[in-house]
Parts: structure tokens; sequence; C-alpha cells
């Protein structure tokens, strides 16, 4: 019979752009000894490791989680590397999901760090996922992917660049609320506004920072899980899909799959609430912690996970549904757009996700929190994989 599958420990460091206080290897080390502790647990209960690593071009070494292994206690253990891009956290949430529920491990610890804040080439390096025969020469990169998702979403859907600020304004807010946020405070619509044009209809404000620092998460079986005591998260369900590279096959009517992962969320979502029991995510999902490096990304991807109809997102954002005390408390930690440490940052909002359900959220806490859901997006919408949280194992 398959074994359920619980967070039972999680830990983060405070994310910045420059972290000169710890090297790449002892921001996952320190992210590890966070989530033992909140566990209870010691190195030798870790059974096997996941490592949550993106590009290491940012670094200027290749291969770097071969540099963590005595700081991750993972000698004569099994560990492997995960990499979907931006994807990469929620992907190996997944794959230490898959190793406990398999019943060959016990304890998985799934850990990351990332430093790209810390190179002045690390937009040079997130350029080079586009195609270097068509699409190259159209000066296409991240920023880009999330500025044509935007103009898609207001050429459909009339949605307006305030629109997309309020995005910012609610998640800066929420962050004041998160000790581990890269950028959190009061900022106003007009100051979203004024800040420097980037790609229309994105400004500086809609986007995220580049930041460094380390996240792990402890997972169990149930044995583990009532040995650790506290209140569990389990894992009910979850999804994933990928689709092509290729950015100009996702905007043609014909595509299967559009531009920016929305049918991509959708797909992954339905995967994971039909594990979950969930028909009615709007009702059932009390917290849902989105992957947004962009502002115009979020309405898509709320609408795609069902929690509205399309085209809603922007009037409902208005109307404080996606506030504390709304229909989906969204981003509570402030989201991808406050803290984006690419190798990481999926496993964060998986983590936030688990401990709204644990009770462990502090300041962000939301009362009364059943199930919540984390996304995870990479490589301009390549890949896309969603969880499901719960206080009850199914």
């Amino acid at each position: 019979m398959p074994e359920q599958v619980a967070v039972v420990g999680t830990g983060q460091t405070v994310f910045r752009s420059l972290d000169r206080e710890r090297t790449f290897v002892e921001q996952a080390q320190a992210a590890a000894i966070r989530a033992l502790d909140d566990a209870g647990l010691t190195p030798d209960d870790i059974e096997a490791i996941v490592f949550s690593l993106a590009p290491t071009a940012f670094m200027g070494v290749t291969e770097a989680e071969r540099w963590a292994v005595d700081h991750i206690w993972a000698g004569g253990k099994p560990m492997m590397r995960v990499h979907t891009g931006g994807a990469t956290g929620g992907s190996a949430v997944h794959a230490g999901y898959s190793l406990v529920r398999s019943g060959m491990f016990r304890t998985v610890l799934v850990v990351g760090a990332e430093r790209m804040g810390e190179t002045p080439d690390a937009q040079y390096f997130l350029n080079q996922i586009w195609d270097p025969f068509y699409e190259k020469d159209l000066a296409l990169q991240t920023i880009v992917a999330g500025a044509f998702l935007g103009q898609r979403h207001m050429n459909i859907h009339g949605t307006t660049e305030e629109d997309f600020a309020r995005v910012v304004v609610r998640q800066r807010r929420n962050a004041l609320k998160n000790p581990h946020a890269h950028l959190k405070g009061e900022i106003t619509l007009e100051d979203v506004m004024r800040s420097p044009r980037i790609s229309y209809p994105l400004k500086l404000y809609d986007c995220c920072p580049r930041s460094s620092g380390g996240a792990a998460m402890v997972l169990g079986d149930l044995d583990t899980a009532r040995r650790c005591g506290g209140r569990p998260a389990f894992i009910n369900g979850l999804g994933g899909v990928s689709n092509t590279v290729f950015l100009g096959d996702r905007v043609v009517p014909a595509a299967e799959m559009d531009l920016g992962g929305v049918e991509e969320h959708r797909i992954a979502s339905r995967q994971a609430y039909q594990r979950a029991g969930i028909t009615d995510p709007a009702r059932e999902i009390q917290v849902a912690e989105v992957y947004d490096p962009f502002s115009t990304l979020l309405y898509p991807a709320l609408e795609s996970l069902g929690f509205c109809d399309p085209g809603r997102a922007a009037g409902l954002e208005k109307e404080g549904a996606w506030e504390p005390g709304g229909m989906v408390c969204v981003n509570p930690s402030g989201g991808t757009l406050c803290t984006n440490p690419i190798a990481v940052t999926g496993l964060v909002r998986n983590i936030e996700a688990a401990r709204q359900v644990m009770g462990r959220a502090g300041d962000m806490q939301v009362p009364n929190v059943k199930q919540t859901l984390a996304t995870a997006l990479g490589g301009s919408g390549q890949f896309v994989n969603v969880t499901v949280y719960g206080q009850d194992h199914h």
C-alpha cells in the first residue's frame, strides 16, 4: 500500500541580493538545520536527499550540488539533483514525495540554495534558454515573456496596467509579515505606476528581485509524522506538465497549451485536484502560494487554477478576494514578486503553503486553514507543477 507523505519540518534563510555571511553550501546547510530542528529530527534520521538546484552558471561553476554533500549529511546516502528551471523547487518536492510514497525511504530531505543575486551576468545566462535559430534575434528573455503574457491578458480581457500594479501593492504589504522576504514595504499604486518602464506593460516594481538564500523541507511517512508530533501537512495531490521550448509555437490558435503556462496550470491543477478530491478549489482551498515573478503572471494563473472565471481575477483583486480573509488568500508571504531565489523559489512556495496547514506561519498565518496550494513555473511556462496540502491525509 502506498505510504502517506507529510511535511514534518521546514527551514529558510533570510533572502537578500547579497549573502555575505554564508557560502553556497552554508546557505543550504543553514536551511537544512532549521528544517530538522523544526521537525525535531537529526541528520541521522534522514535517509535520502533531493537537491533543488537550477542553472549553476550564476556561480561560475557547474554541478554545484557536489560541493554540498558534506554540509547536508549526504555521505553514504542516496542523493539526486532536480532541475526544471524556475519550477525546480516544486519538482524537487515531487521527487521527494515519490521517494517516500514508494515506501523506499521513511524520511527525505529536500534542500537547495541560490546565489543568482551575486552575479552581474544573471540575465545573460537566463537569456540562453531561448532557441538560438529563430527566437534569439527577437531579444526574448524572461522579462519580455512576462510582458507578452500581460499584453495577451490585456488584449483578451481588458486588464489594465493599474490592475497588475495592485498585485504588487498587496504582495509587498503581505511581505512585511514575512521575516524571510527580500522585498517588502508599504507602496502605493502610484509608486508602481511611476517606476521605470522595463518592457510594456512591466515596470520595475512589477518585476521580482534576484534573491540569494537557502530553503529546505523534511518529508516523512505517516509513522515519522506521528513521531515528530505537532500538526503535519500532508501532500494530498500533485500534478505537473511540460510543454515545447519554442515560444512561438505557443501563441497560435492551434496551440494546445498557450503562452505563459496558462493551459499548463489548468492541466497540472486538475491532476492535483483529482488526486486530492477537490471539486471546487475556490471553496475548498484557503491559501494559494502562486509562482509569480512578474505581476502579469498572477491573474492568468489564478484563472487557470480554477479560482475564478477567465478575465475575473483583476476585478476580484479590487474587491479584496485575494486578501487574507477574502475568498482565497493569495501569496500571504509576498510571493515570488518579493523573493525569487530561482533554484528554490518553488520550494519556498511549497514551504509557505505547508506551514499554513501546519499552523506555523507566524504573523502570516491565515485562520482556519485546512487545505492550501503551491505552484512552480519554469522556462517561460514550459514546466508547471502544482501541489495540494491538507491537514488530513487521503
